[in-house]
C-alpha cells in the first residue's frame, strides 16, 4: 500500500498581533491590574506569549461596579431590539476577524487550527447571531409575559474552549439585559482579551462587558462579590462544588457545567466505519479536552473485535503536531499540569491491569504532548473508567444486551452526554429515554448548535446553556 506524506501547511502567525502585555478590560478600557502579573505560554512550543495582568479583589470590585452602572443606567433600560443590534454587530465583527481569532486560539490553547477555524469560531459567531434574535422576543420564550434581567452576571470559563465558552456565557446574558464580569482561564486569556477589542469596535456601552484575568483567587472574588446577581461556571466538579457552597444561602442564581465521563455506545447493527469516525471525534477532538468527550467506549461483544481493529487502523492515520499546521488532527495538551494528570491516570490504568495501546507517532521535543491512546480489558472498577482524564485517552468496555449497555453507561457520578450508534430508530429512542445524560447524540458525536440546549445531570452540574433554555438562567 502506498503511503502518502502530507507536506507542511502552516497557517501564518502574521495575522495575529500579540502584545507584550495585557491589562484588564474594565468599563470599556484596558487598565492595569493590581495583582501579580503572570505569563501565558504556547502549549506547543512553551514560548512565552505575553504578560497578563492579575485582578485582585479591588480590581474585581471596580469591574462589578462598572457592570452595575452600565446595567442600571444603560443596558437594562435599552429595548431588546437595540440590544440585539449590538449582538448582531459583535457577531459580524467576529466573522470578519475569524482567521485572527482562530490563529490566536490555536497558539494560546494548543488545539489544531482546523478545529478553531471550522468549529470554534463559526459556532461563536452563530451563538451571538442566535441570541441577538432572541433579544426582542423574550416575552415569547416561555418565562412569563415580561421577563426581567437579573443584573450583573459573574462568569468563570475554562481553558478547553476559551472563546466558545465566552460566547456561551456572554451572548445570552447580554440578550436578556444583564451585564457581565467574565474571567477567562489563566492559561488561555488571549482570545477573551481580543474579544474585549471587539466590544470596543462594536461601540458596546462601557461596562456592559468587563474581562478580568487571573487564577483561582480572581474567580473566587467574582463568585463571592455581593454585587454579583448570577454566577455561571464551566470547569471541574471540585470547583463547582466549592462555588455551590460559597453561594448557598445568598440570592445569587447559579448555573454549573462540570465534568463528564460520557459513554459512546456501539451496537452490532451500527454502521461501523461511521461509528469509528464518531469514536475518534468523540475522544480525540480537541485532544480529549472536552467535558462531554466520549471517553468510555461501550461496544457490543459480537462486533468488538471488528470495531477495535478499524479504530486502531484509523488512529494510525491521526497526525499529531503543530497546531497551526492545517493537516494536524491532534494538537498539544494545554498545560504541563494537565499533561501530568493524563500521564498519572494512564499509568494507573496500566497498573490496574488494562492493556494500553497507542499508534507510533513522533511527538515534538518542545511543548506538552500525549499520543492518542486506548485501553482495552477495562472494567467498571478501573479508575480510568470512572475518573475524568480530560485527555486523548479512551477506555473500551463491552456489553451483550441493551439493558447491560444502559447499566454500564449510567454507572458513573457524571451525566453530561452520551452517544448511541445503531441502525434502529426505536432503539435510539429507548436508549435515549434510559440514559441519564443531558445530551444524547445518535449516530454522531460532539455536534453543537446554538439552538440546542447543553447541560448535565448529577455531578455534571445543573442549568442549561444554548437554545431557548439558555435564556432562563439570565431572567427573573
Amino acid at each position: 500500500m502506498t503511503k502518502f506524506e502530507y507536506a507542511p501547511a502552516p497557517e501564518s502567525r502574521a495575522i495575529v498581533d500579540i502584545k507584550p502585555s495585557y491589562g484588564l478590560f474594565i468599563d470599556g478600557d484596558f487598565v492595569d491590574g493590581h495583582g501579580k502579573s503572570f505569563k501565558t505560554i504556547s502549549p506547543s512550543t512553551e514560548e512565552v506569549l505575553a504578560e497578563i495582568a492579575e485582578a485582585d479583589d479591588a480590581d474585581v470590585d471596580l469591574a462589578v461596579k462598572a457592570a452595575r452602572r452600565a446595567y442600571t443606567r444603560v443596558w437594562s433600560k435599552m429595548s431588546g431590539a437595540e440590544r440585539g443590534k449590538y449582538l448582531f454587530r459583535i457577531a459580524r465583527i467576529i466573522q470578519e476577524r475569524a482567521r485572527e481569532f482562530a490563529v490566536l486560539e490555536s497558539i494560546d490553547n494548543g488545539k489544531p487550527i482546523k478545529e478553531t477555524r471550522d468549529v470554534d469560531v463559526p459556532i461563536v459567531a452563530a451563538h451571538f447571531f442566535y441570541y441577538a434574535g432572541w433579544a426582542d422576543k423574550l416575552s415569547y420564550a416561555g418565562y412569563g409575559p415580561d421577563p426581567q434581567p437579573l443584573g450583573v452576571a459573574g462568569q468563570v470559563i475554562p481553558w478547553n474552549f476559551p472563546l466558545l465558552m465566552l460566547a456561551w456565557k456572554i451572548a445570552p446574558a447580554l440578550a436578556c439585559g444583564n451585564t457581565v464580569v467574565l474571567k477567562p482561564a489563566e492559561t488561555t486569556p488571549l482570545t477573551a482579551l481580543l474579544f474585549a477589542e471587539v466590544c470596543q469596535q462594536a461601540d458596546l456601552p462601557p461596562g456592559v462587558v468587563n474581562i478580568v484575568t487571573g487564577a483561582g483567587e480572581t474567580g473566587r472574588a467574582i463568585v463571592s462579590h455581593p454585587g454579583v446577581d448570577k454566577v455561571a461556571f464551566t470547569g471541574s466538579t471540585d470547583v463547582g462544588r466549592a462555588i455551590a457552597k460559597a453561594v448557598a444561602g445568598s440570592n445569587k442564581r447559579v448555573t454549573l457545567e462540570l465534568g463528564g465521563k460520557a459513554a459512546n455506545i456501539v451496537f452490532d447493527d451500527a454502521p461501523v466505519d461511521q461509528a469509528v469516525e464518531g469514536i475518534v471525534n468523540g475522544i480525540f477532538f480537541n485532544q480529549g479536552h472536552v467535558c462531554c468527550a466520549g471517553s468510555r467506549l461501550l461496544v457490543q461483544e459480537s462486533v468488538a473485535e471488528e470495531v477495535l481493529a478499524k479504530l486502531k487502523r484509523r488512529m494510525k492515520t491521526l497526525r499529531v503536531g503543530d497546531p497551526l499546521d492545517k493537516n494536524t488532527d491532534v494538537g498539544a495538551i494545554n498545560s504541563a499540569e494537565q499533561l501530568a494528570k493524563i500521564r498519572e491516570l494512564s499509568e494507573i490504568g496500566e497498573a490496574e491491569g488494562a492493556e494500553r495501546w497507542s499508534p507510533k507517532c513522533d511527538l515534538p521535543q518542545n511543548g506538552f504532548w500525549f499520543p492518542p491512546t486506548i485501553f482495552t480489558g477495562v472494567s467498571q472498577a478501573h479508575r480510568i473508567a470512572r475518573e475524568e482524564i480530560f485527555g486523548p485517552v479512551l477506555s473500551v468496555l463491552t456489553f451483550r444486551t441493551p439493558k447491560e449497555a444502559v447499566e454500564k453507561a449510567n454507572n458513573t457520578p457524571f451525566g453530561l452526554s452520551a452517544g448511541i450508534w445503531t441502525d434502529k430508530g426505536s432503539r435510539i429512542l429507548w436508549m435515549a429515554s434510559q440514559l441519564r445524560a443531558g445530551v444524547v447524540w445518535s449516530n454522531t458525536f460532539n455536534k453543537f448548535d446554538p439552538a440546542s440546549p447543553f447541560g448535565g445531570y448529577k455531578e455534571s452540574g445543573y442549568g442549561r446553556e444554548g437554545g431557548r433554555h439558555g435564556l432562563e438562567a439570565y431572567l427573573r
